[in-house]
């Protein structure tokens, strides 16, 4: 099997494309738009000219490492995108897609990763053995996809549930009852008023941005001393709330509720808020869902501060956010719905990842890593 560089399989070929202003993006349109984000598409313009028609094509996001196989004519969204095409003018762009997807690029934070992408090796078989492979995978993917959108599903029943107990968050009334955010939690509390930070070896659990997804899952495996991480690191605590203040972070969704911590304190990503519940005020799922929902954090983006490509919610927005806010007996009702809910998303993922993605990795590993 002949072993290909990067540099040498491909060419970067952004400068063709034509990026769109994320205030441009339409819900429905003519052509696609293609940025970096989690999402397939971001959204859609009616623009004509200037559409990047040398499909198919790989784009690359350099901030979240995140591949995309694209076969139609699109236009470019923020900055942080890739367009790649293939020297080799016969190539399957299938089997490209799968092989970058398997590369390992390292994550370090919100920072470009092109560069890492740019030295990794690929291998490159015959094209009867690509075809092979990507038939095997493309089916195995779609079953992944499928099992995908059901899990999505727990999570529209969550919000469905939240509507049906205290109402849409995004139709606001004149109502004098309410209130800030800041009135029923801190943010971003004050790691000097823990007094269990008085220790320099005590162990903390330390999450970067990487750690958390869209879906409110979160990593808290990665160990630290308290002084590795006491200086330039947020902190925060169990059963506080974790929202991505930056783009695109913050627009894909990433947000977590702190738990399983070590010692039940956290240290993480500087680009992370922090909403701490007020005991007797509000509960951690009440205040994380609300954070959740589209209505929420189209308000936010609205308020972000800060360059193109650099933009971040400001905490003022948050301590000045106003919303209905329920009795506590509700919101820890509606909390226990939330967790038998995750009970059984829990239980679909463990198959996701034992049973479908294990079958996927032997195939990368037996077929492209051979």
């Amino acid at each position: 099997m002949l072993i290909q560089k990067f540099t040498t399989l491909f060419k970067d070929v952004t400068r063709q494309g034509t990026k769109i202003p994320k205030e441009e993006y339409l819900t429905h349109g003519k052509n696609i738009i293609i940025d970096q984000g989690q999402d397939i598409i971001a959204g859609y313009t009616n623009c004509e000219d200037g559409i990047f028609k040398k499909i198919p094509a790989i784009v690359f996001g350099d901030h979240t490492r995140i591949i995309k196989y694209v076969d139609t004519p699109f236009f470019l969204g923020a900055d942080g995108v890739k367009v790649l095409k293939c020297t080799d003018k016969n190539a399957n762009y299938r089997y490209l897609y799968y092989a970058l997807k398997n590369a390992h690029i390292p994550n370090t934070g919100y920072n470009r990763h092109f560069k890492w992408l740019k030295e990794i090796t690929i291998n490159y078989p015959d094209k009867n053995r690509q075809n092979d492979i990507v038939n095997i995978l493309d089916k195995l993917e779609y079953i992944i996809k499928m099992k995908s959108q059901e899990l999505d599903k727990f999570d529209e029943l969550i919000k469905a549930r939240f509507v049906e107990m205290f109402g849409d968050p995004e139709i606001k009334n004149k109502d004098k009852s309410l209130k800030k955010l800041c009135d029923i939690c801190l943010v971003n509390p004050d790691k000097r008023k823990d007094p269990r930070l008085t220790n320099n070896d005590l162990e903390v659990s330390f999450v970067p941005m990487s750690a958390v997804s869209e879906n409110g899952d979160i990593d808290t495996t990665n160990i630290k001393l308290y002084s590795e991480v006491r200086k330039g690191f947020t902190y925060f605590s169990s059963n506080d709330v974790l929202f991505a203040k930056i783009t695109p972070c913050m627009e894909n969704g990433k947000g977590a509720i702190a738990q399983n911590l070590k010692n039940d304190i956290g240290f993480g990503s500087t680009e992370f808020h922090v909403l701490r519940p007020l005991e007797n005020l509000s509960n951690p799922y009440w205040l994380y869902v609300l954070t959740t929902f589209d209505s929420f954090r189209k308000v936010a983006e609205i308020n972000m501060t800060g360059s193109a490509g650099q933009k971040r919610v400001p905490v003022k927005f948050l301590e000045n956010y106003k919303v209905n806010i329920p009795p506590l007996s509700l919101q820890n009702e509606f909390a226990n719905f939330v967790q038998q809910v995750d009970k059984s998303k829990f239980e679909n993922i463990v198959y996701l990842n034992k049973t479908l993605s294990s079958k996927i990795l032997s195939q990368l590993g037996d077929a492209i890593r051979d």
